[in-house]
């Protein structure tokens, strides 16, 4: 007899691993560094990997709770330079403890919606049309394209930093691991 399968499931646990996979690329980026290390900004970008990972943390708790849920405390303001930079008293260690809470956070919260049709009114901003709404699915393939790109442009920083590149680290990550 052959197994039912249930595709709403198995869609959401794909997207889901999906992100995380592009997550650890970006949290992978900073593997081994101090914070003085992940706060340089050794390339042409004006971000360091410690800004990168606070952004991203940011952002995903703003499409999640913010968009998604639509919840105030969740609100990402796009203007807020602070978004971007390391304020004082912010580490590297905080942003991936934070990271990792936006990540369970998430996943809790997808997981907990009826299906993945679920939509939301997106925020108001000069790069999307007036009265857009966005389903759970979009949020979180959004939310997976731009880990995507920001774990890219951690790759670039962290290879300018010292030449490690993103197969280096999954080869420590693994000897770390096992």
């Amino acid at each position: 007899m052959p197994t039912l399968v249930n595709a709403e499931t198995d869609e959401r646990d794909a997207l889901l691993s999906f992100l995380d996979a592009q997550r650890g690329g970006l949290r992978r980026a900073v593997l081994g560094l101090t914070e003085e290390q992940a706060a340089e900004r050794p390339s042409a970008s004006a971000l360091s990997l410690a800004e990168l990972i606070k952004h991203a943390a940011i952002c995903e708790h703003g499409w999640v709770v913010g968009t998604l849920l639509g919840r105030p405390e969740g609100q990402y303001d796009y203007q807020k330079v602070s978004t971007f930079t390391l304020v004082e008293g912010e580490s590297l260690a905080h942003w991936l403890t934070r990271y990792e809470e936006v990540a369970t956070e998430t996943e809790e919260i997808i997981k907990s919606l009826p299906n993945l049709e679920v939509d939301a009114p997106l925020p108001e901003a000069p790069w999307f049309p007036a009265g857009s709404r966005r389903t759970a699915r979009w949020v979180l393939l959004h939310l997976i394209e731009e880990a995507a790109r920001h774990a890219g442009h951690a790759d670039i920083i962290r290879e300018s930093l010292d030449g490690r590149t993103a197969f280096d680290l999954v080869r420590e990550e693994l000897t770390q691991a096992g």
